[in-house]
């Protein structure tokens, strides 16, 4: 019997499976905090924040990279019959990220009061020292077991099978969630256990996803190892070292693991300077400020994700396309690419952060309860998303022409000012009467734009991208937006925006959603501006295939 999940996908199928996979393990990464925050409430989350901002970073650091690398030689050794390198380049690979992993994991338990000291200081009334410490070691466990899973993904998918990674991801996020919520509540619910114990077998939630996932991928490599052994062509091998495999990994790994590094910098300031800001600055009590970076980094980052993911799927199908664009040195091509891809982004990630913002109270009354700071913590910080997307897709564009001097700049400058803004304009925002975690949210979006505007700047005085199209189409998703806006603000006179029964914010959410999709979409469709974005004809193509 033939196993489907191993088939061999081309470039448009693997990257509709990817993002298919990508998709839906974010549905169920937003779908989950329901459940969870009822268990654990706002003081949990702030807990649960801190864990997992640790583990992303040095995740960051032992995976980012790697599996691309090692995706990216299999694929060049496959293509060139060099089953011999290709088979040691897995190895090679496992082995650094066992080390990687194993090394982060000691880091973590040895250093975990302290990382503990550096968050909380010696602030009372919320979290201790030791809750923040002991979650921080039991999240460590998953560094073991990520690293490896994720060398095994990147073998799959420089052989093309697209499909079984995609379906790894699915299931860690299904096992991870499942101990989250279930063990969550039995924990503190049933159990009686404390916060912080409920929290630590939340976050172990990680560990197990992970060697589910890993077990999952091991099997089939192993039922499968004839199509990973399989000679697509006979050639004298010629004899490649360890070392020249080792350094073609550090090559290809670099520039991936800078991007996640100074990324996940972003997370690590707001942990460590957000509550002592917000109780320094601005006069929060302990409590208080800690519920707010529970929001930040936790419930209302949930969000973010659906805006980001726009950028994902576009990336995925942007940098190949752009890389044969490059290789061929077809400039025209370049700069419409480029063009294209920033379009795509504006057109779809500004009219839903302005609707997710517009309906922030009915969308956190539906997935958190009443809330004091939610629905304005939600309704500004739904817009990082638009500029995380924005600086991640332009990133990658600068990622493909190895311009690794202007990334570093641009990654480099976007985290010092991030650094530097964070508690003044903490300060700032209290002292004009504004709320003053407005601050956080404003240096976050200040860097990732600063960064974005460096890459835009290199690319149009290094490669001659211009960007007329953008400009001209951002002032008509702008007006597209506006009126949307306002068609919204006379729905309110029919439909109330906000319920305090939970259950009735859906059906609002509903009619106001339709009503606003309905107003841009009309808007952009008379005046062209689809084509503009997509591709003249774009939207008859679609009716067409639909017919």
């Amino acid at each position: 019997m033939k196993d489907k999940s191993m088939r061999k996908t081309g470039f448009v199928n693997g990257a509709f499976v990817v993002t298919l996979g990508i998709v839906i393990t974010k549905i169920l990464g937003i779908l989950y905090v329901i459940p969870f925050h009822s268990v654990i409430g706002d003081r949990g989350g702030a807990l649960y924040g801190y864990a997992y901002t640790i583990y992303l970073f040095f995740i960051s650091i032992s995976t980012a990279g790697i599996p691309l690398a090692i995706s990216n030689i299999v694929s060049e050794y496959q293509t060139l019959g060099y089953y011999n390198a290709k088979r040691r380049a897995f190895l090679i690979g496992r082995r650094i990220a066992l080390l990687l992993g194993v090394i982060s994991f000691i880091l973590l338990m040895v250093f975990a009061p302290i990382l503990a000291s550096m968050i909380i200081g010696d602030l009372s009334g919320g979290n201790s020292i030791d809750d923040v410490a002991f979650v921080i070691r039991v999240i460590s466990s998953a560094i073991l077991v990520v690293p490896v899973l994720s060398i095994y993904r990147g073998y799959f998918e420089g052989h093309r099978f697209m499909i079984a990674p995609s379906i790894s991801q699915v299931l860690e996020q299904v096992v991870r969630i499942l101990v989250i919520i279930l063990g969550s509540y039995l924990s503190l619910k049933v159990f009686k256990l404390s916060l912080s114990t409920t929290v630590g077998i939340a976050v172990f939630g990680a560990t197990l996803g992970a060697i589910s996932s890993f077990l999952y991928l091991f099997y089939k490599r192993i039922r499968n190892r004839s199509k990973f052994n399989e000679r697509i062509r006979p050639v004298n091998e010629p004899i490649v070292t360890d070392k020249q495999i080792l350094r073609k990994i550090i090559y290809y790994a670099i520039p991936f693991i800078m991007i996640d590094f100074f990324k996940s910098l972003y997370s690590c300031i707001d942990m460590v300077t957000v509550v002592k800001g917000l109780v320094n600055y601005a006069k929060f009590s302990t409590s208080d400020a800690e519920i707010i970076i529970s929001m930040l980094s936790t419930w209302g980052a949930k969000f973010n994700m659906i805006v980001i993911a726009i950028s994902t799927g576009i990336i995925v199908s942007l940098i190949p396309n752009l890389t044969t664009s490059y290789v061929k040195e077809d400039a025209k091509d370049i700069n419409k690419k480029i063009n294209q891809a920033i379009n795509i982004i504006l057109f779809l990630a500004i009219p839903m952060s302005i609707g997710i913002s517009f309906l922030s109270k009915s969308i956190w009354t539906l997935f958190y309860g009443y809330s004091v700071y939610g629905p304005n913590v939600l309704s500004y910080s739904i817009f990082i998303g638009v500029f995380t997307a924005l600086f991640t897709s332009m990133i990658s564009v600068i990622q493909v022409f190895k311009d690794y001097k202007s990334l570093l700049i641009s990654l480099s400058v976007g985290v010092v000012l991030k650094l530097l803004l964070n508690n003044s304009l903490i300060s700032a925002f209290y002292k004009m009467g504004l709320p003053a975690y407005y601050g956080i949210i404003s240096a976050t979006i200040i860097g990732y734009f600063v960064s974005f505007i460096i890459c835009l700047v290199v690319l149009r005085n290094k490669y001659n991208v211009s960007y007329e199209s953008v400009i001209k189409n951002f002032f008509d998703i702008l007006c597209a937006s506006l009126l949307m806006v306002v068609g919204l603000s006379l729905v309110k006179f029919i439909i109330p925006i906000y319920s305090d029964v939970r259950v009735y914010n859906v059906f609002i959410i509903l009619a106001y959603s339709i009503v606003g999709m309905g107003i841009y979409f009309m808007y952009s469709y008379s005046t062209k501006l689809i084509d503009n974005v997509f591709g003249k004809g774009y939207m008859k193509k679609i009716f067409k295939k639909n017919k």
